[in-house]
């Protein structure tokens, strides 16, 4: 089943369930995808939207769930952290699950030997092999700054 059938079937549940923070959280998911669809069938590039287009959408508004996350723990907002923690963990549930930091740690020191890479000059080799493998699986925020440690070690 693709991405949009499965969000959409989820909102239904939610909808049949009652379940006030669910319906809202794949209402903007929906809402978003159906901005993107338009974003597509507009302009030079149509396209039909897929679902590794809904992929990207959905790790933007996972990262902008772990910003604002951040901020409320740090101005102690209790009541809006839950609202966006739930969001966040709504939002994850429809990506491929993401490596730890020891298994990015790992995953990057194989690859720096395997390309042959000696300096920081080399991380787009790096960064280009582990999007190839592992575009997925790994959250490229992380990956860089501990690719760069790596080389300069």
């Amino acid at each position: 089943m693709a991405l949009k059938e499965t969000i959409e079937s989820e909102y239904k549940n939610a909808l049949k369930s009652k379940d006030k923070t669910k319906i809202s959280t794949y209402r903007l998911i929906l809402s978003s995808i159906k901005d993107l669809d338009i974003i597509n069938r507009s302009g030079p590039n149509k396209k039909d939207t897929d679902d590794e287009d809904i992929k990207k959408l959905l790790k933007k508004m996972v990262k902008q769930r772990a910003e604002s996350i951040d901020i409320y723990k740090k101005n102690n907002r209790a009541d809006l952290l839950e609202v966006e923690q739930n969001e966040y963990n709504i939002l994850c549930s429809f990506l491929p699950k993401q490596l730890s930091d020891e298994e990015t740690q790992k995953i990057c020191s194989e690859i720096i030997t395997k390309v042959g890479a000696n300096s920081v000059k080399d991380m787009g080799k790096v960064m280009g092999e582990l999007k190839k493998k592992y575009a997925d699986e790994i959250d490229f925020a992380k990956a860089g700054p501990l690719i760069k440690d790596l080389l300069n070690k």
